[in-house]
């Protein structure tokens, strides 16, 4: 009889025993699909909302800090949770890389994928179009819409003088620099970066067929950009343009005045002009070419390709002609 007692109470021990090892497993088992549910929400689940579209941008300025990107992340609402963003950034250690730039959060990012996106400085591109400005002020304000540096910043190295002549240019021949194009560029671009990348693009863009051409016509890049820009503000018909530029470097061979309304035209600065009268010709300026002969001493635009291509292919008449053109008579 004791002997089955002692035995039932060793069966009694065991199961109580294994009771309690199940009951801790299973606890485990709940307590690690927590952590894990937890971790997963932290990490993976996706986090970002744009407001129903499928991406956004996030513009972080140059000289952010950590508070300053969330302040702007959620600023955007882009953030769901909070909480989980933070925590899993300061794991990665997002708040000591923050890199300024322009950034396209996706609808439905994790928390991972938007931290190493930010972390990494895997930032999106800006397409910067360049067209054909009138001026200085109308350049820097149209590109400054894009990129992060302000319209003063790229006026002060439009009229920089000393900053210039590392390119080769001066502050009345600094736009002929500019080739109209799609610039792929960063948004925190610096005002210096972006003259770089555009002295990049202007020794690309002259290359040896085209500086032979200009040669061949005894200018140089300079001076036959300073007409394709008259060229470019007597017509928009990229075919009249060779006839047109003919005409002036036919004046400019025989030694005449180019007299070119657009010249006056800027140099009056009213650009509402629609005709020039004989009232505005007597206007004192070096860009009046009724009253100063040769080029004037800069662009009066920033011109078009078609026009630069247009002088560099010009099409010379044998003997003197008088072509009206938009009401205006070239001899």
């Amino acid at each position: 009889m004791e002997y089955r007692r002692a035995k039932y109470s060793r069966k009694r021990k065991k199961s109580k025993l294994a009771r309690a090892v199940y009951t801790t497993l299973f606890l485990l088992i709940i307590l690690s699909l927590i952590v894990a549910y937890q971790l997963y929400r932290a990490i993976l689940k996706p986090n970002t909302w744009v407001h129903g579209r499928q991406s956004a941008f996030l513009y972080i300025p140059t000289g952010s800090d950590f508070e300053d990107m969330k302040a702007n992340l959620y600023k955007n609402g882009f953030v769901i949770n909070r909480p989980t963003f933070e925590w899993l950034a300061k794991r990665k250690n997002l708040p000591n890389h923050i890199h300024p730039g322009k950034y396209t959060i996706m609808d439905g990012m994790s928390n991972d994928q938007l931290i190493n996106m930010l972390r990494s400085g895997s930032q999106t591109h800006v397409n910067l179009v360049i067209n054909s400005y009138r001026t200085k002020q109308d350049f820097a304000g149209r590109v400054t819409r894009e990129i992060e540096p302000d319209s003063s910043d790229i006026i002060t190295l439009l009229y920089d003088s000393s900053y210039l002549t590392i390119f080769g240019f001066n502050p009345e021949t600094i736009l002929t620099m500019v080739i109209p194009n799609t610039y792929q560029v960063y948004w925190n671009i610096s005002a210096k970066e972006l003259f770089d990348r555009m002295y990049a693009e202007y020794n690309s863009f002259w290359n040896t067929a085209r500086r032979q051409k200009a040669d061949r016509i005894g200018l140089d890049p300079v001076e036959v950009s300073v007409l394709a820009s008259i060229v470019e503000k007597e017509t928009n018909k990229d075919d009249e343009k060779p006839d047109i530029a003919g005409v002036y470097l036919n004046r400019i061979k025989m030694g005449w005045r180019l007299q070119a309304d657009p010249t006056l035209v800027f140099a009056i600065g009213d650009f509402t002009i629609n005709r020039v009268l004989n009232t505005h010709k007597g206007y004192d300026s070096p860009y009046n070419t009724y009253i100063y002969t040769g080029l004037p001493p800069g662009p009066i635009c920033i011109p078009s390709i078609a026009s630069i291509d247009a002088v560099l292919n010009r099409r010379f008449f044998r003997v003197p002609c008088v072509c009206f053109i938009h009401g205006t008579a070239w001899h």
